[in-house]
C-alpha cells in the first residue's frame, strides 16, 4: 500500500492539544509513549475517525516519537483507521461464537443491502461494515459494534433497523 493514498487536513487545535497534554500528564516525562493509545483515541475522533501517515507523523511529534512506532500501534488494532470510513461502522464479531452463530451471513446481508463489499463504505460516506476479532460478547452472538455501543442478536430484521434508524439519525455513536 502506497503511503499517501489519502489525504486528510490536519487540525490540532488548541482544545484538542489541551486534552493530550493533559492525558500525556498521566504518565512519568521520560515515558511519553505510554500516553499513545488515549492520544491517539482523541486525535481519531477529532479527524472524522482515521487517521492518515502525515496525522500518525503528527502524534509521533507530538509524543516524540519515532513515527514507526505510531505506524506499528496503528496496524495493529482494529480500533484505529487508516482511511476514510462511513459515519456508522458496523464492526462485525467474527469470532468463533458469532461464527457459529451465522456472523458471515449476517455481513454478507448487510454488505449486499449496502451495496458493498466488506471494508467498502458506501458512496453517500454514511456506512462501513468490517469483521474484527472478538468484542468479547459471546453470550449475545452475533453482534456487532456501533461507535462505542454494542448490538447484540442480530438478525436481517434487527439490521435492517438498525440500517434505517442510522439513516433517519437515531443512532448514538458515542457516550460523552
Amino acid at each position: 500500500m502506497e503511503k499517501y493514498i489519502y489525504k486528510q487536513d490536519i487540525n490540532i487545535t488548541p482544545e484538542l492539544m489541551v486534552r493530550i497534554n493533559e492525558l500525556i500528564s498521566h504518565y512519568p516525562e521520560d515515558k511519553r509513549k505510554s500516553a499513545l493509545l488515549p492520544v491517539l483515541h482523541e486525535v481519531q475522533d477529532a479527524h472524522d475517525n482515521w487517521l492518515s501517515y502525515e496525522l500518525q507523523d503528527k502524534v509521533a511529534e507530538i509524543l516524540n516519537i519515532q513515527p514507526i512506532e505510531v505506524y506499528e500501534v496503528v496496524s495493529f488494532y482494529t480500533m484505529f483507521n487508516q482511511k476514510p470510513i462511513g459515519k456508522y461502522m458496523f464492526e462485525f464479531c467474527r469470532t468463533s461464537c458469532c461464527a457459529t452463530r451465522g456472523v458471515e451471513d449476517l455481513m454478507d446481508y448487510t454488505c449486499s443491502k449496502l451495496g458493498i463489499k466488506e471494508g467498502e463504505t458506501t458512496v453517500d460516506g454514511m456506512f462501513t461494515v468490517v469483521g474484527v476479532e472478538c468484542l468479547g460478547a459471546c453470550g449475545y452472538a452475533p453482534m456487532m459494534q456501533i461507535g462505542d455501543f454494542y448490538h447484540e442478536n442480530l438478525n436481517q430484521e434487527k439490521v435492517d433497523q438498525l440500517i434505517a434508524d442510522c439513516r433517519a439519525g437515531k443512532v448514538t455513536l458515542h457516550d460523552k
